[in-house]
């Protein structure tokens, strides 16, 4: 068989499957974590893989023991015993997975309203008898009002087919969780009353488990977005989802099956069930938001680029598919535009930067990067499609942030030193460890300021591809293949780069703003959580300020999340936010082409009078 390209997804890691090699003997020699109980021999049923594209050998006897013709229809084969004969992409679902993946979850955390849109009340109802026929439901209200002055007026109707048996288990005496007048849940005396807040990103999700009687998270956790094998940009997602009805029932059904099971993995932790839940806030880009709620997607591609809806939402959690108490609502914080969502309405909320006068630049930066620009009491926000690069993507040996991934990087003359994460031996290139990689070369004057790798260093070698740069030497003993930054890498970067640097430059010419006068660079997001401020502004990235001005908040979409789920007031905040932003569309902006080509050099620049003036 010859040489084939894989594809490993969610994780993001690219590489070549040899002649006579299966899927699983390649995930080892490039140190990616399958498990493989019987040592690969197709016995345990451990290594289970999808197909999404690509020629495969036919299925074993052993695979069809395992795996019903149905699985093996959809795709289902086991890594052990499958072969590729073309390039292909592969899903590798957690379960099938030896290493985690790094998630973000903690953000910036600020004190602010407790005001939870859910209550919850301890009632005693007077038992029913012949000369007082009260009805369960009526008896709950006259309690509420009675004992806690509390105006109910309706119930879920989902909860009312099991009030009855419910409340007579619990001899009358029980807690019932009141939401604007509907009473949404009843639960016994000892249960907790729980909120989920999630982060529903592109490329992961994070989830929040909240007491909704205090305010304190009790357990938090991230995960892969299911979505990403179906591609790791949202025009991607929107093409598959889009192709037929089904697809776009199971691009939902992906997600949210997703969500449920983080939600029911945080209650595991702290010994208690979804059903606990009484309230949960979602926040999201607008594309995910849509397909979360499966909402039309065809014209978030399409110009003008009108999303369905921007106004915050309320829904009831079991229309989505979340399993969680019987009457439980979902808050979807309001979108902005296309490309600038609830998640960053979220982050603008959880920093306060919507309060400053500023200049202040927001950021959360990703596979869409959203950028606002808050100066005298105005905000202004744009998307940047950064694209994959930053994350993994689209870099020969690229990866997601895991075990074993090159986080940082340095050189010295001929001496190149990295640091992987949990020091394990290195298998590829994350994020952060690509931004240092570029970041090194250029300071090293091995890539020059246009991005053209040179021929000046013991490491440069050349490859039917052009030139690359040698991180790790391929190892002599155990044959793992080298670890190399190539030239299309380089240029890789530059387009996530520039679309960064020209989205800031744009807002600020927008609002007549010099960057100089730029007071705060607030940085968000799982990959700004690690990145060297540093590498980003020399390879020009971010703007030439002091690096005291950077400030990294973490996963401040979650905390603007967190916030909204315990505060009916942080919920108004939010709408008002959404409503003051002013969203600059840059594909059509008219200096937007010639900011952009200029945001590909690397290196320290400022614009002056519109021109690109060079720092040292």
């Amino acid at each position: 068989m010859p040489a084939c390209n894989i594809d490993f997804q969610p994780i993001g890691r690219r590489g070549q499957c040899q002649g006579g090699e299966s899927i699983l003997d390649c995930a080892r020699r490039l140190r990616i974590g399958i498990s493989s109980v019987c040592g690969g021999v197709g016995t345990c049923g451990k290594c289970r893989i999808k197909i999404l594209s690509g020629s495969v050998s036919e299925p074993t006897s052993r695979e069809a023991d395992d795996l019903s013709s149905k699985e093996i229809g959809e795709g289902w084969r086991l890594a052990c015993q499958v072969y590729a004969s073309s390039d292909i992409k592969i899903h590798v679902p957690a379960e099938s997975m030896t290493t985690q993946q790094r998630m973000q979850v903690e953000g910036l955390e600020t004190e602010g309203a407790f005001d939870p849109p859910v209550k919850t009340y301890q009632v005693t109802l007077a038992a029913p008898s012949l000369t007082s026929q009260e009805a369960d439901a009526e008896r709950l209200l006259t309690a509420l009002s009675q004992q806690h002055r509390v105006s109910a007026t309706e119930f879920d109707f989902s909860l009312l087919k099991t009030l009855s048996p419910q409340i007579r288990a619990w001899d009358s005496q029980f807690k019932a969780s009141v939401r604007g007048g509907e009473v949404v849940a009843v639960s016994h005396n000892s249960d907790r009353q729980l909120g989920f807040a999630a982060d529903l990103g592109s490329t992961k999700i994070a989830g929040y488990i909240v007491d909704i009687t205090n305010g304190k998270t009790l357990a938090a956790k991230g995960i892969m977005n299911p979505q990403i094998s179906y591609g790791e940009d949202i025009i991607s997602r929107i093409a598959v989802a889009t192709s037929s009805p089904e697809k776009g029932l199971e691009m939902q059904s992906l997600v949210t099956e997703a969500l449920d099971s983080l939600a029911g993995d945080l209650c595991a932790e702290i010994g208690a069930k979804k059903e606990a839940i009484v309230e949960a806030v979602l926040v999201a880009n607008t594309a995910m938001h849509h397909l979360f709620l499966g909402l039309p997607v065809r014209q978030l591609a399409m110009h003008p680029f009108a999303p369905a809806v921007s106004m915050a939402l309320d829904v009831k959690a079991r229309e989505l598919g979340l399993h969680f108490a019987a009457g439980a609502y979902v808050h979807v914080l309001p979108n902005i535009a296309m490309f600038v969502g609830a998640d960053h309405v979220a982050m603008l909320l959880a920093t306060e930067a919507w309060r400053e006068e500023g200049p202040v630049i927001a950021i959360d930066i990703g596979t869409n990067t959203e950028v606002s620009l808050v100066y005298n009491g105005k905000i202004t926000a744009a998307s940047c499609a950064s694209g994959p690069a930053l994350e993994g993507g689209h870099i020969k040996d690229g990866m997601r942030a895991g075990s074993g991934a090159i986080e940082r990087v340095k050189i010295t003359g001929d001496k190149t030193e990295y640091q992987t994460i949990e020091d394990a031996p290195p298998v590829g290139i994350c994020g952060s460890g690509i931004l240092d990689t570029l970041a090194q070369l250029f300071l090293a004057g091995i890539v020059d300021g246009s991005g053209r790798m040179m021929e000046n260093h013991s490491r440069v070698r050349k490859s039917d591809k052009g030139r690359e740069f040698v991180l790790v030497e391929a190892g002599s003993k155990d044959g793992n293949p080298a670890i190399v930054f190539t030239q299309h890498d380089v240029r890789q970067l530059q387009l996530g780069k520039s679309a960064i640097r020209s989205g800031i430059q744009m807002l600020l010419e927008a609002n007549d703003c010099p960057e100089e006068k730029i007071k705060q660079v607030i940085i968000a997001g799982a990959f700004g959580s690690y990145i060297d401020v540093s590498s980003a502004v020399a390879i020009g990235m971010m703007p030439a300020l002091p690096l005291e001005r950077f400030h990294q908040v973490g996963n401040a979409a979650g905390m603007g999340a967190k916030q909204a789920l315990i505060s009916l007031s942080q919920r108004a905040t939010a709408q008002a936010i959404a409503a003051r932003v002013h969203h600059i569309e840059l594909s059509s902006a008219p200096n937007f082409n010639k900011t952009f080509t200029e945001a590909m050099y690397l290196g320290k620049y400022r614009i002056k009078q519109g021109k690109r003036e060079e720092l040292s």
